[in-house]
């Protein structure tokens, strides 16, 4: 028996069906074409390790050979020559897209520090989807203990349509987990920024009182000292002043 991954059954069985009617034939319906993962690697051009490490994790990722992406001209601000390394690619298709798909869905998004769903405003008008992942430990698949930086990568998931109505609806059907209100999330966005900044400026004025309280406590100690030294030499001058009495007389 055929080995069917589980989202291009849901999509043979499920998607195709749900979407039809919009169409004359199913054969018009959007369907997902390819995924590609880029990764720039930025300073580590120069680094041979830091080459192979980033094409070794973007192949665990993918679960295909990462191919190495080539400069095509000198740029002599970057440092950079005609065919030097500068970043590291995957093209998904068929059996291994849907796999990917299905890993990136269900284990890495719920990953992804302070994830609230993906914004419908990652289509470029010409039906392709693309988002970026700030950290590539959000993949079960990489070891935080075995890297030795923390970079990101740009996803793109290519449709059969030039609709951006129309992918949207296919991806979420496959599962996408898209934001369902912008407004109440931006919301919620600004309310946590808001937060933050109150708590920024709470620590800053906790800071100056400390600081104003050190300084109050120095100038009463050099007062205090001043005091001493002057109580001091009054009684060395009395001092003084009885002897040469008692000397007189």
């Amino acid at each position: 028996m055929e080995y069917i991954p589980r989202l291009k059954r849901k999509y043979q069985n499920e998607v195709v069906n749900s979407l039809k009617g919009n169409y004359k034939s199913i054969m018009q319906v959007p369907k997902l074409v390819k995924i590609c993962l880029n990764q720039g690697i930025g300073k580590a051009a120069s680094d041979k390790k830091q080459i192979e490490a980033a094409q070794q994790e973007m192949t665990l990722i993918a679960g295909q050979k990462a191919m190495l992406t080539k400069s095509s001209k000198d740029i002599s601000n970057f440092k950079l020559r005609k065919g030097m390394p500068v970043g590291v690619m995957v093209t998904l298709r068929g059996n291994q897209m849907y796999e990917f798909l299905d890993r990136f869905i269900t284990s890495t998004m719920p990953r992804i520090r302070d994830f609230n769903g993906v914004s419908d405003k990652g289509f470029d008008g010409r039906g392709n989807y693309t988002m970026g992942i700030k950290e590539q430990i959000a993949f079960p698949e990489i070891s935080i203990d075995k890297i030795s930086n923390i970079t990101g990568m740009d996803i793109t998931f290519v449709t059969s349509t030039t609709s951006d109505a129309e992918a949207l609806e296919v991806l979420k059907e496959l599962g996408f987990p898209f934001k369902q209100n912008d407004a109440s999330e931006k919301a919620r966005e600004d309310k946590i920024k808001k937060a933050r900044e109150e708590e920024r400026k709470a620590a800053e004025e906790e800071a100056k009182i400390d600081a104003s309280a050190e300084e109050s406590v120095v100038v009463d100690k050099e007062e205090n000292d001043s005091d001493i030294q002057d109580s001091d030499s009054e009684n060395n001058n009395q001092d003084l002043s009885d002897t040469s009495d008692k000397i007189e007389s």
